[in-house]
Parts: C-alpha cells; sequence; structure tokens
C-alpha cells in the first residue's frame, strides 16, 4: 500500500509519501513540504482571513500533485490547531475544497500527542523504557508519557509558539516586561493543568516513578533551539540541555526576527516566534524535571504512518484514531483553480 500523508500545519502543507507493507518497516518514498505561512495570517481574534487561502490552495494543490505523482494508493490528509482552533475555519474549509478538491480532518490534541508518542516508541523501542515526550507546535503543546506502545498519559495545551507570539510578544524585539509576563504566563499553565509530580508521568501510574526512562522531544521548534544550542550528548545524538535553553532566552529576546534568523539553526520562517518556543521549552523542561531532551526525528506523520501499517496488518486490536482521515485523491481539474493566487 502506497499512502499519501498530508500535514497541513502553521507553517507548511507536509506530504511524506510511505509504502506501508506489514512486516515490513515503513518506508519513505517523497517527503516535501510548500509554505502556507497561515501562522503569519491569524488575527488577534483568531481568525485566518481569506487573503491566506491562495497560499494554502496552491501548498495543497502542489502537494496533491506530488501524491499523483508518486502513484499513491490512498491520501491521509488532516489539518493542525492553526486551521483546528480558527474562528473561521468552516469558511476557510470551504474555500480550500472548492479550490483543491479537498477537505482535510482534523485530529484532537490529544489524538496528536498519542500517536506522536507511538512514531518515538517505535524509534527507541522496548529498550528505552518508560518515554516522556513533549512536542511544541504552533498553536500548541503536546505531553506523552508511559511505558507501553501506546502512551499512558496524553494532553494538548493551547501553548504554541506561534499561537503565544501573537497573543503575548507584540514588538519585534518584544520589550522586557512581556518576555517576562509571558514566562511566568506558561509556568501558570502548566503547574494548572499537569500532574504536581512530574515523576507520575512517565508511566502514566500515579506511584510507579521515572525509573530509567528518557524524555524526549519532537518538533522543528525543539529541533531548531538544539541546533541553536549545539547540544549533543556522548554519541553524538542531538540533544537539548535546560541551562542551554535558558541561558537563549536574553539572547532571543534582545533581537528581532531579522537577528534571530541569522543565528546557527533559526529558519526565517520561525525566527519570530523561536523566542516563545524557547520561553515554553525551558518552562516545560524546568516543570517535567528534566534536565536534558533528546531530539527524536520521528514525530507525528511517522506516527500516522504506524498506526495505518497496524491497521492494514490486521493483527489484534489497535486504536481507530485515523479513519476519518482517509480520502481518495481529488481529481486533477483542482490544481489549476488554486495556484492562481499564490501569493
Amino acid at each position: 500500500m502506497r499512502s499519501a500523508i498530508l500535514d497541513i500545519g502553521s507553517n507548511s502543507a507536509h506530504l511524506k509519501t510511505v509504502d506501508l507493507e506489514p512486516g515490513e518497516p515503513v518506508r519513505t518514498v517523497r517527503s516535501a513540504k510548500r509554505p502556507t505561512r497561515l501562522a503569519e495570517s491569524i488575527t488577534p481574534d483568531g481568525r485566518i482571513g481569506v487573503e491566506a487561502v491562495g497560499r494554502l490552495g496552491w501548498a495543497v494543490a502542489a502537494a496533491l500533485d506530488l501524491a499523483r505523482w508518486d502513484g499513491a494508493d490512498e491520501l491521509i490528509a488532516f489539518a493542525t490547531s492553526a486551521l483546528r482552533d480558527a474562528t473561521d475555519r468552516e469558511e476557510i474549509m470551504a474555500l480550500l475544497e472548492d479550490r483543491t478538491g479537498l477537505a482535510p480532518a482534523f485530529l484532537s490534541g490529544e489524538d496528536e500527542a498519542r500517536l506522536t508518542f507511538l512514531a518515538v516508541r517505535s524509534w527507541y523501542g522496548w529498550s528505552a523504557g518508560p518515554l516522556l515526550l513533549a512536542d511544541i507546535g504552533g498553536g500548541s503543546l503536546e505531553i506523552a508519557a508511559g511505558d507501553g506502545a501506546e502512551p499512558g498519559y496524553a494532553v494538548s495545551l493551547p501553548l504554541g509558539a506561534g499561537r503565544l507570539t501573537r497573543e503575548h510578544l507584540p514588538g519585534d524585539p518584544p520589550c522586557r516586561e512581556d518576555v517576562e509576563r509571558l514566562r511566568l504566563l506558561v509556568r501558570e499553565r502548566l503547574a494548572a493543568f499537569l500532574p504536581p509530580d512530574p515523576g507520575d508521568l512517565w508511566t502514566g501510574r500515579s506511584g510507579k516513578g521515572r525509573g530509567g526512562g528518557r524524555a524526549i522531544a519532537t518538533s522543528r521548534t525543539f529541533t531548531q533551539l538544539a541546533k541553536l544550542t549545539g547540544g549533543r550528548d556522548a554519541e553524538g545524538r542531538r540533544v537539548l540541555r535546560l541551562k542551554a535553553v535558558r541561558d537563549q532566552i536574553p539572547r532571543l529576546a534582545a533581537l528581532d526576527a531579522a537577528g534571530r534568523a541569522r543565528l546557527k539553526g533559526v529558519s526565517a520562517s520561525r525566527a519570530r516566534q523561536i523566542l516563545a518556543g524557547a520561553v515554553i521549552a525551558e518552562a516545560t523542561m524546568r516543570h517535567l524535571g528534566v534536565r536534558r531532551l533528546e531530539i527524536c526525528p520521528w514525530a507525528l506523520r511517522e506516527g500516522i504512518a504506524i498506526r495505518r501499517l497496524q491497521q492494514l496488518g490486521g493483527r489484534g486490536p489497535c486504536r481507530d484514531d485515523i479513519a476519518h482521515l482517509l480520502f481518495p485523491l481529488p481529481e486533477e481539474r483542482a490544481r489549476l483553480e488554486a495556484v492562481g493566487s499564490a501569493r
């Protein structure tokens, strides 16, 4: 089975085409992305606005073209929090479907956390012991933990790097007071929504402690922060250390977006929100009681591929959390309607 997985996020539409055969590993055929830049279009009242549909339609149409070129048998398409939480999402989705023939489905934040954990467990294997996972997206922060294939604990919080930048860091660069208020706000929200004893998270069962588990991070935000700080462990794996990310916050706060984009590891598309990402990362690590996070290259798209592979294998029950994401590939005619206003 050749599956095309289309992830429509706040910064890009990312297509991952994979071959899925029971008893075989997931084999990547293609990984490609096109910019959507939805995050920069979101207004204070949570609207995306129709002017962003041109970019969005072009990115989705281009991804669909690649999926057809790859000979995909099925399409698994979903949008994350930028579209899911938009106050005008019904209007945007109707326009997108009109222009491309596709109205992608949505995953809940908790399902995103669960599927990302599934990918991380598959990457590290059972020998890793209990896993604690953090993932910073544009609109939300996902945390999952457990000692099984599926997490015993999974939660999604509205603490994404793009969201907090829009809502709390209006200046470029922001004033010191806004940065300090944001740091306090993130700490308070984590304390309000996460268990008071972070040791309980590792297995998802109170009183089990953390044992010999590993703390893992996924997402572009964590990856770019790790590149910025230059962290590596003894085996050369990329890591993010608590002290290093804490030390970067005043440095990032003193720079505007253009200055941050010149830093090692920081992309221009994420330069505006990397400060909020650092604030979230530092507060999350502090609350969870971890001094170091390993960066895992697998995340949500890989988790969806693994879930689909489980379903195709038919060996025992598994969660049916992606059935609503399955679509036939839309007709190619839609592409011409989408590309005209891709600015």
